[in-house]
């Protein structure tokens, strides 16, 4: 596969919480999946650097993509021009360095990422054709759905805020950047742990893209006010304007009343999502404990960040919400230490619990 280090060193410290994930899963998939999630995450600190032109940011992306599907002579891209534009001061002592500022600057191990691309996808060709094919075909998706949400918001001024129309729309946003995660998590582990175990695939797939939907959903609920910060808002316009708001109007915190029915609905769908990705893991073979642990995990912090939202403010910016390492740990241990009883870790969410 090439410098184990990308899947150790480089992985962890662009995200500390998918390195874990990795870590627990069986060593099989640990390469494909390792391999693409690196290259999302180059992806999408191309489009998320604002620093850099919009026009330039899409040239990259489409640039990126072509050389992740291309043979092995191929070069890879100049992403240089990103370190360049991204310079500024240095962060706090504590900062992590997988934390991007929020001035749209790429942190330094997401350049030291993209300096190392051609690494990455050097070890995607020594993966299965296979497996290559599925990485391809993902990352198409994440990258077209990246493209799409740039033309969307390019040309948004200070002080105004986009919306997304449709309820429509933001399905079809969730699906391109996580629901189709899902479906490439659910061939991978089924191609390599699980290929014989008579299970529904229609059902797997349909659950899994639900699973990666959630997840987002509830990334978007969460960082609602940073969001509208940047002229961006997930929210679809047709939902806002039912309750007689504009998308302007989230910028003012007195809107909070007046937007609670509509947040609380698309908690109520997130939730929904990740309950259909908690069925999808126990449709997982019980042997495959490894890989329900790292399903388990994100859906049940997702899950407890989902009741912090309701009982929050969804429009102060003041401070994000997060669930406390303390209870992150509490979760892990719980799922863990339930594994082996069937109703007590199936009692992780109860099944007439909303």
């Amino acid at each position: 596969m090439g410098d184990p280090n990308l899947l150790t060193g480089l992985l962890r410290d662009v995200s500390r919480s998918f390195y874990l994930t990795l870590r627990i899963l069986p060593r099989p998939v640990r390469s494909p999946i390792g391999l693409a999630y690196l290259l999302a995450r180059a992806t999408d600190t191309i489009a998320d650097t604002r620093l850099v032109p919009v026009d330039r940011r899409m040239e990259a992306l489409e640039q990126l993509r072509l050389y992740i599907g291309s043979n092995r002579s191929s070069t890879p891209p100049d992403l240089n021009f990103l370190a360049a534009q991204s310079a500024g001061p240095p962060g706090d002592a504590g900062e992590s360095p997988s934390r991007a500022s929020s001035a749209g600057e790429a942190s330094p191990a997401e350049l030291l990422l993209l300096g190392r691309i051609g690494e990455v996808v050097a070890g995607v060709h020594g993966l299965s054709a296979e497996d290559q094919s599925l990485i391809r075909i993902v990352l198409d998706t994440i990258t077209g759905g990246q493209v799409l949400d740039l033309k969307r918001f390019a040309e948004t001024k200070p002080g105004e805020i986009r919306a997304l129309e449709t309820n429509a729309e933001l399905d079809d946003y969730l699906y391109r950047v996580a629901g189709c995660v899902g479906e490439f998590w659910t061939r991978i582990c089924r191609a390599h742990l699980f290929p014989k175990a008579r299970l529904s695939e229609s059902f797997l797939l349909e659950n899994g893209v639900r699973f990666g939907k959630g997840l987002q959903l509830t990334n978007i609920l969460r960082d609602l006010p940073r969001d509208l910060q940047q002229g961006r808002c997930y929210l679809p316009r047709t939902e806002l304007l039912a309750v007689g708001l504009a998308p302007q109007a989230l910028l003012d915190s007195a809107s909070e009343q007046q937007l609670r029915p509509v947040f609380d609905n698309h908690c109520r769908l997130a939730l929904d999502h990740l309950r259909a990705g908690w069925e999808y893991t126990n449709q997982i073979p019980r042997g495959c404990a490894r890989v329900r642990l790292a399903c388990a995990w994100p859906i049940l912090i997702g899950k407890r960040t989902l009741e912090l939202l309701r009982k929050g403010r969804a429009l102060s910016a003041a401070k994000p919400v997060k669930v406390p390492r303390k209870a992150v740990r509490a979760i892990l241990l719980r799922s863990v230490v339930s594994y082996p009883w069937p109703q007590l870790w199936r009692g992780q969410w109860p099944e007439n619990e909303s």
